[in-house]
């Protein structure tokens, strides 16, 4: 059966229309799903009884279940979803001052394969649908009874790996008749999939990218993203330039800081050197630390000095507040608990 929820507003209108329906319908339908959050056709109380007889015989509203949800000191909660053909995935809600984040996965397992992420080592199952991104969304406000503002595709998966169903759901969370998040509200990080980089800066999409840099040369980050043996940096940053020219949005470099790796000044140093002149932002991580993991937490003192350094030098850092250090907060972590238990 079909899952409704793949649905953007204009495929949605042309189903209702092959059923004899008018396109109005389809708007009603598309309220109903995604501001009205129903689990239903029965809700949809303004559309006949025959219809929503038709439509319950032709699709699912594929409604998630709650496996685990682990709840944090800081607020911070984590969701394991079943996906309900025996996968599970995980979606992280992240409480701040300005509204409510939500952290979606784009993929049930990874095929990246970078060496300091917990989804590394669990079998890659297959991409999601846009629906069962979106419904990430849906099922976690349905739960805590909550309007998200921020979407970030940091959880489980390469989004660009899986792009047409991840930039059809981001066209569902910004229609302003469905979820409505604003596209500067919601963000894409990649490993660095060049090809796509370049198609995504043509979709007219005002997202934010984000780019899981890590490393300053080849050499260093082959060894923590396999990903860079296919596109290396100096590809990867021609790619960010190119985007940045044609949406005219800052792009945010994600940065794992890892001790006696990645974390001294001549990293600082190239860094700085490599991204003079761009529109962007650092975003220093410190690295959670995972089972049977290579790499470690740099320290405190290492970290703030990094950050200092790129700021004195004209390149805007922050290091990520870190959340949900009290549960299993890595991506990949609580699904690799669950498969192991």
């Amino acid at each position: 059966m079909k899952n409704i929820k793949d649905y953007d507003l204009e495929d949605l209108k042309q189903e209702l229309v092959n059923m004899g329906e008018k396109k109005f319908r389809a708007e009603q339908v598309f309220k109903w799903i995604f501001q009205d959050k129903v689990t239903s056709f029965d809700e949809m109380t303004n559309l006949s009884l025959e219809l929503r007889e038709t439509l319950k015989q032709n699709y699912s509203l594929s409604n998630f279940k709650i496996l685990k949800k682990q709840t944090a000191s800081d607020g911070t909660i984590k969701y394991l979803f079943d996906v309900l053909d025996g996968n599970a995935i995980e979606t992280v809600l992240m409480k701040y001052h300005h509204g409510f984040s939500i952290c979606v996965s784009s993929q049930i397992g990874c095929k990246m394969g970078c060496k300091f992420c917990a989804s590394t080592g669990i079998a890659f199952a297959r991409s999601l649908t846009s629906g069962e991104i979106v419904e990430q969304i849906l099922a976690v406000e349905r739960d805590e009874g909550i309007r998200i503002s921020n979407v970030v595709f940091m959880g489980i998966g390469e989004p660009l790996d899986n792009y047409e169903n991840v930039v059809n759901a981001i066209r569902i969370i910004n229609n302003q008749k469905g979820i409505n998040i604003g596209a500067r509200h919601i963000s894409i990080s990649t490993s660095g999939l060049v090809p796509n980089i370049y198609r995504l800066a043509e979709e007219n999409i005002q997202c934010t990218l984000s780019i899981s840099l890590h490393a300053t040369t080849d050499e260093q980050r082959s060894k923590m993203m396999p990903v860079n043996n296919m596109y290396n940096i100096e590809e990867l940053i021609k790619a960010c330039k190119d985007y940045i020219s044609k949406t005219n949005r800052r792009i945010s470099f994600e940065y794992a800081l890892a001790k006696d790796n990645n974390d001294n000044l001549e990293d600082a140093k190239r860094l700085v050197k490599l991204l003079k002149g761009m529109n962007c932002h650092v975003n220093l991580i410190p690295i959670n630390k995972i089972e049977n993991g290579k790499f470690t937490k740099s320290s405190n003192e290492n970290i703030i000095k990094f950050r200092d350094y790129l700021n004195e030098h004209g390149i805007v850092a922050t290091i990520r507040r870190e959340l949900g250090s009290d549960i299993d907060a890595a991506c990949g972590q609580l699904r690799r608990k669950n498969l192991n238990n």
